[in-house]
């Protein structure tokens, strides 16, 4: 198999604040992959890395790794073997993606008839960072009104607290209401129990409908008890990674929020599906930095569930791909064969 690699630093239009910090843009690392008499392309996002993932680590651990795998593979045990390699969520997502993509113009057919899933999927949210109040209020309607979007999700869980919160929240409200957006809230963690709860009460009262990752990564054994009393329904991100994650907090959350990057592509995404179906919950698909080759690959399966956030790349200066397109507030995949993104 030949795989080639390219590295792309992409500059955000506005830096993305969230509790954990302010993020300017990621240098990505790009997999082609000559599989099934096909070129796919993957993305590996370094935004916001945990596990210290970058376009060094990623291809450290592909270029050995890629140099064993037949022309025509089984992508799930491509995806199995990664894993027991040690090769993290990024970097196999980068691949995982890329061999679908493959895939799919073999067949000549887009990804999300592949998958036997309609084109169409529910619209949208598109990010507002934490900021001041007065910055809010400026960069909402210019977000809304450049990419027609019906949903605005909020960050919060300022370090600067619940204050700071409240007055962001309500510049953003009182921004997003020419535009009849609809209004979803992102904490990120950056909530204590105690806190959560004040404030899913009160964005209840604003019109709200659910809050993401309210505690942080580590507390999930806090959330029955925010649980049990919600007044929004609740859905975990940071918590969420892979699909044996799913059950162990079913009894405790409304939905998941899957990323490609944290569950190594489009594999893991249908499995986490499956399993969070199987335990009556939501489904979200997020994003974390990706450019239109990526989002597109999450778009080829928006179908499968009740929220989408796949807005990274309308934060991009640099986009270096065309791919999925937003109709009537939707991130649309196009009808071209694989996820259907390809570079300018």
């Amino acid at each position: 198999m030949r795989v080639t690699y390219k590295r792309l630093f992409l500059k955000k239009r506005y830096p993305l604040a969230i509790s954990r910090g302010v993020i300017t843009g990621s240098e990505n690392l790009f997999v082609c992959v000559e599989a099934f008499g096909q070129t796919g392309v993957g993305e590996l996002a370094s935004t916001t890395t945990e596990q210290g993932e970058n376009c060094d680590t990623g291809l450290a651990e592909l270029e050995p790794f890629v140099a064993s795998l037949p022309d025509n593979p089984s992508i799930a045990q491509v995806w199995n073997d990664a894993r027991e390699r040690g090769i993290r969520p990024r970097a196999l997502a980068a691949l995982d993606i890329a061999l679908w993509d493959a895939f799919g113009k073999a067949c000549g057919q887009p990804l999300w008839r592949v998958f036997g899933l309609p084109r169409e999927s529910p619209a949208t949210s598109l990010t507002i960072g934490i900021n001041l109040p007065e910055i809010t209020k400026e960069r909402v309607p210019e977000i809304l009104s450049r990419t027609g979007a019906k949903f605005l999700k909020i960050k919060l869980g300022s370090p600067d607290g619940l204050d700071a919160d409240r007055g962001h929240f309500m510049a953003a409200k009182e921004a997003a209401a020419p535009f009849h957006a609809g209004l979803r809230v992102d904490a990120n963690g950056g909530w204590s129990l105690e806190n959560a709860k004040v404030m899913m009460k009160w964005l209840a009262e604003q019109g709200v409908d659910y809050v993401e990752q309210p505690l942080v990564k580590g507390a999930e054994d806090q959330l029955p008890e925010l649980f049990k009393d919600r007044p929004l329904p609740i859905y975990v991100d940071e918590s969420i990674w892979f699909a044996n994650d799913v059950p162990k907090l079913a009894d405790r959350v409304d939905g998941v929020n899957l990323k490609l990057m944290k569950c190594g592509g489009l594999t893991e995404a249908l499995r986490i599906v499956a399993v969070a179906r199987a335990h009556g919950l939501g489904t979200m698909i997020g994003c974390m930095g990706e450019s239109s080759v990526d989002i597109s690959a999450g778009a080829s399966i928006g179908a499968l569930f009740d929220h989408i956030d796949l807005d990274s790349h309308f934060n991009l200066l640099n986009d270096p791909a065309r791919g999925a397109v937003m109709t009537d507030g939707v991130v649309l995949p196009t009808d071209a064969p694989g996820h259907g993104a390809a570079f300018i």
